[in-house]
């Protein structure tokens, strides 16, 4: 069968799979928050496949809503809805609940933080989305990774502009060209191909981490774009994790031949499985991947540093979820709400627009 017949935008567990990517985030950042490193090929798979994984997942979403709903309003409202609301909240928790508490956990005043410019500068300075201001008046210190209270952030100014990107290609007339997405997969590796392959730990250009996301990105696109011709079989899933592993353990960067199969092994895998119990309608990845950054510097900074790595994942993990649920229920559920009710809006404005058709034009009731 082809992706296209056995894909439900109802009944699929693509919420399960980024729940279980953002979770993978975690695990990579434990063993670096707590001053370890794992062996190199480990290194580059956990360093690889959590945050690829959600932009090929996203690519994959965002090209069927465009094709299914271009019009650009309603598109960059559901698109900033669905990010910048909980992105705002998690900013000024940060900055006036953890990093406070981190003060005080060490023997500081949390007063004095509070009472300074630094916690309003730290959500000002990031409120345009990209991560430019790493710390609250110095914190967190003494912990591996100093001044630093969330490294995940950096990933969501490009996926921002990957949302852009689509808008201005259906606005130009590319979205519904077949070949776009499969152009763009091709520059994009072309691109990594020729530029120093991203490191951990390492210093990350710009035309670095373009090639990353617009690769990924596009590689979901693609599946959406061709689902009428891609073979939808756990044995090609099967192929495409391999791939993926042995690209991690033998190339500089794998993305430049896994970037597809990686694709297709989540997509296909969330659209294959029906169990009725992944077909989430909770969706905590968002609030898990952009909360666990500082409650795992927390949890350090309180002494869990000895832990070993994945203990500490899945201590770090199970102190996150509380917050990523109240960011869901709390914020982003309610966020999104808005943009069903902007929708329906704009259904109702476009048919009171319509002109009336006289009674005998409309033809035989």
């Amino acid at each position: 069968m082809k992706l296209e017949q056995v894909f439900d935008s109802r009944n699929n567990c693509l919420n399960a799979l980024r729940l279980a990517l953002a979770a993978e985030v975690i695990l990579f950042h434990s063993f670096p928050v707590t001053g370890r490193m794992p062996p190199a090929a480990t290194l580059q798979l956990l360093f690889a496949v959590g945050v690829d994984g959600f932009f090929a997942i996203s690519g994959f979403l965002i090209a069927r809503s465009w094709l299914a709903n271009p019009r650009l309003g309603e598109y960059l409202a559901a698109r900033a809805l669905r990010i910048l609301p909980g992105f705002y909240v998690c900013l000024t928790v940060t900055a006036f609940v953890i990093a406070p508490i981190s003060v005080t956990i060490q023997g500081g005043s949390a007063a004095d933080l509070l009472m300074s410019t630094s916690p309003i500068e730290y959500v000002l300075k990031n409120s345009a989305v990209a991560h430019l201001q790493f710390d609250v008046g110095g914190t967190p210190l003494g912990v591996p990774i100093a001044a630093d209270w969330n490294a995940s952030l950096w990933s969501l100014i490009w996926e921002l502009l990957c949302y852009l990107a689509v808008a201005i290609l259906g606005l130009v007339g590319l979205a519904t060209r077949r070949w776009t997405s499969p152009v763009i997969l091709v520059l994009a590796a072309v691109g990594a191909f020729l530029l120093p392959p991203l490191t951990f730990p390492g210093i990350w250009t710009v035309p670095q981490l373009l090639a990353r996301c617009a690769m990924m990105f596009a590689a979901g696109a693609v599946m959406y774009q061709w689902r009428d011709v891609i073979p939808a079989r756990w044995s090609l899933v099967a192929i495409s994790v391999v791939i993926v592993v042995l690209a991690c353990v033998f190339l500089p960067d794998y993305r430049v031949v896994g970037a597809l199969p990686l694709a297709y092994a989540v997509v296909v895998s969330g659209a294959l499985i029906k169990n009725k119990r992944l077909t989430l309608r909770t969706d905590l990845s968002y609030g898990l991947y952009i909360y666990a950054f500082p409650v795992q510097q927390l949890l350090v900074i309180s002494g869990l540093a000895f832990l070993n790595p994945v203990v500490f994942f899945l201590v770090a993990t199970v102190a996150t979820l509380p917050l990523a649920a109240l960011s869901w229920f709390l914020v982003e559920k309610r966020a999104l709400s808005l943009k069903s009710r902007l929708k329906r809006r704009s259904i109702a404005s476009a048919q009171r627009s319509q002109p009336e058709i006289p009674r005998d034009l409309e033809g035989p009731s």
